[in-house]
């Protein structure tokens, strides 16, 4: 069965290399009506990609009988195959592209196979099994690849979301308003926490000022985030001022039960400013 492999591998890579000039043509030319359309890559890069996986790929059939996903080889022709599909994405096109573009390869081969008078049925089976499973594993780790970096992106904008959700900006020296806007979750509290009391230490603020005027609805589950906050900041020495308690929230809190006794509150965020700077001993006047 080695031996019936080996055979296999031989018989394509004398292929390519028997035929290298027609198949590049191929590729060449038919490859550049894939993205023709949009303009995705130039003839000049095209044509030294084509050359590059053509290489590549005699390197990874010369490697051995087995798919070796360790090897050097394998690894070369999958990071080829991961900067090939960036590139598309960078320049605004798809995986389905890439996808198309890679079906295409494997139907370069098997025109070529349909050309080659030299080997008979069996033998021709034998390279169309090979060459499935040559490109199954490789689309296999390529997409692995991409799902692992969509994902690290996803995250990396949930962050930056959740970063604007909540901005924690130094009002006055000692004071920090943080604006509490949508939902909140035991996730975004902990990263709204973090952040917060980051700030509070780096800042050496007295006074924190959070207003709620943003959030959708409080349950008791969200109440108790806030007192969680509203703890935190008191740890750290600084005096937690909470603002923007419209009257559905004032009846939501009283009906779940929940103790604010001893929370500043203010019902709009300038009564909380007021406040903030009365605990700094500030007094602010109207300009003449």
């Amino acid at each position: 069965m080695v031996a019936e492999e080996k055979g296999i591998n031989q018989l394509l890579i004398e292929q390519i290399q028997t035929n290298i000039g027609r198949i590049a043509l191929i590729i060449e030319e038919r490859g550049g009506s894939v993205f023709a359309r949009a303009n995705l890559l130039s003839q000049e890069e095209l044509n030294d990609y084509t050359m590059e996986f053509l290489e590549l790929f005699i390197l990874l059939l010369q490697a051995g009988d087995h798919i070796d996903r360790d090897s050097p080889e394998f690894e070369a022709i999958k990071q080829f195959f991961v900067q090939f599909s960036h590139q598309l994405l960078v320049r605004g096109g798809s995986m389905n592209e890439f996808v198309r573009f890679v079906q295409f390869l494997q139907f370069v081969f098997l025109e070529n196979l349909e050309s080659d008078e030299g080997l008979d049925f069996e033998q021709t089976r034998r390279v169309l099994l090979r060459l499935a499973t040559l490109f199954n594993e490789i689309m296999i780790e390529v997409f692995n690849v991409y799902l692992d970096e969509k994902e690290r992106t996803i995250q990396a904008q949930a962050a930056e979301l959740r970063e604007v959700s909540t901005p924690i900006t130094e009002i006055w020296d000692g004071v920090l308003v943080l604006p509490i806007i949508g939902s909140m979750d035991s996730e975004r509290t902990m990263s709204v926490m973090e952040n917060l009391l980051n700030r509070i230490d780096q800042d050496r603020s007295r006074v924190v000022v959070m207003d709620v005027t943003g959030m959708l609805s409080i349950d008791s589950q969200v109440s108790h985030y806030l007192i969680q906050m509203v703890r935190a900041i008191r740890l750290m020495g600084a005096e937690a001022i909470l603002t923007g308690i419209r009257p559905d929230i004032a009846k939501a809190l009283t009906n779940l039960n929940i103790d604010l006794e001893g929370v500043n509150t203010r019902p709009r965020l300038v009564e909380g400013l007021k406040a903030a700077f009365r605990l700094l001993g500030v007094q602010v006047s109207r300009a003449d």
